[in-house]
């Protein structure tokens, strides 16, 4: 049921797309819009129907966290404080405000491109706080903050219409793996409590088999017969430069992988077991990077560079 409202709710944006140019979707004003007004469209949900967590709380006692091994968490490490953001929660906010020490930083997911990407808030020593637009881009989650009411493309880390319109949020490291995996490797991690101040049943997968299907829910502008649309793929971006690592590539390499990027040279480690992969520098650093479905990666970076085992 949840998935015909969705659907239908789809096609009603996109009959009345048609039937309109409005420069206005769900109150934001697109009038000076970097994309193509037809090619945004309504999700579903309302400006702030998928409601961001402006407010997290977090739990450190193992035994009050619900948490299976295999589920998967979006981990991140900043300025020496560990967190975990357990995906079933994600999927029903997408966006969490938060900080680390002083630093403000804002995790965004999108459960239709199985992106999880992490943003230093501050611009220009500004701190923003976003919210969920309800409107979609390439199938990706159109973000909005407050201060402005600027649309921000998650994939493309940029806002595209507004007074920030063109400017760029810096991604930071972050991994989608199983909390198994980020435990073992940050026992001290806090973890994000489904204490959010909303009711939800956080046990519910509105997505369970979407990741199986190849099936795009929604438009997207380029798309690729390379892989399965829902491939996980890791991709990077150097110096403007795209290059994708599909899981099943990665699956196939014999030894750690080293390769290189508009001249940076790096080292992928993949983890078959847990679905994990990361890119680090020559002097151990991690390098951010998005993990998301082959469709979505392709869909924004259509002359992406593709790894293949030789």
């Amino acid at each position: 049921m949840q998935l015909l409202t969705i659907i239908l709710s789809f096609l009603l944006s996109v009959l009345f797309t048609g039937l309109s140019a409005n420069p206005e979707k769900n109150g934001f004003d697109l009038s000076n819009s970097l994309i193509r007004i037809d090619k945004i469209v309504s999700g579903g949900p309302d400006k702030d129907g998928i409601p961001a967590i402006d407010h997290p709380k977090f739990l450190k006692i193992p035994e009050r966290i619900i948490l299976q091994p295999d589920d998967r968490v979006l981990g991140m490490t900043y300025q020496g404080i560990s967190k975990a953001y357990p995906i079933k929660i994600l999927n029903h906010h997408e966006i969490v405000n938060d900080q680390f020490a002083d630093e403000p930083v804002v995790i965004t997911f999108c459960p239709l491109c199985g992106s999880g990407i992490a943003y230093s808030a501050k611009l220009s020593g500004k701190t923003l706080h976003f919210g969920v637009s309800g409107l979609l881009y390439n199938s990706d989650v159109l973000l909005f903050d407050r201060e402005t009411e600027s649309l921000w493309s998650q994939l493309m880390n940029q806002a595209i219409s507004g007074s920030m319109r063109g400017k760029q949020l810096s991604p930071l490291a972050i991994t989608h793996t199983t909390w198994e995996d980020w435990y073992n490797r940050f026992p001290d991690t806090w973890v994000l409590s489904d204490d959010t101040g909303y009711y939800r049943d956080y046990t519910k997968d509105p997505y369970k088999g979407y990741h199986l299907d190849r099936n795009i829910w929604f438009p997207v502008e380029q798309q690729s017969g390379r892989y399965h649309p829902k491939e996980m793929v890791m991709g990077i971006e150097i110096n403007g430069q795209f290059k994708a690592y599909a899981f099943s590539e990665l699956a196939k390499a014999k030894s750690e992988i080293n390769d290189q990027l508009a001249g940076k040279h790096y080292s992928i480690h993949y983890d078959p077991w847990h679905q994990t992969a990361s890119i680090t520098d020559n002097n151990g650093d991690e390098i951010p990077t998005v993990m998301t479905f082959w469709f979505a990666w392709y869909a924004f970076h259509p002359k992406t560079l593709i790894y293949q085992v030789q």
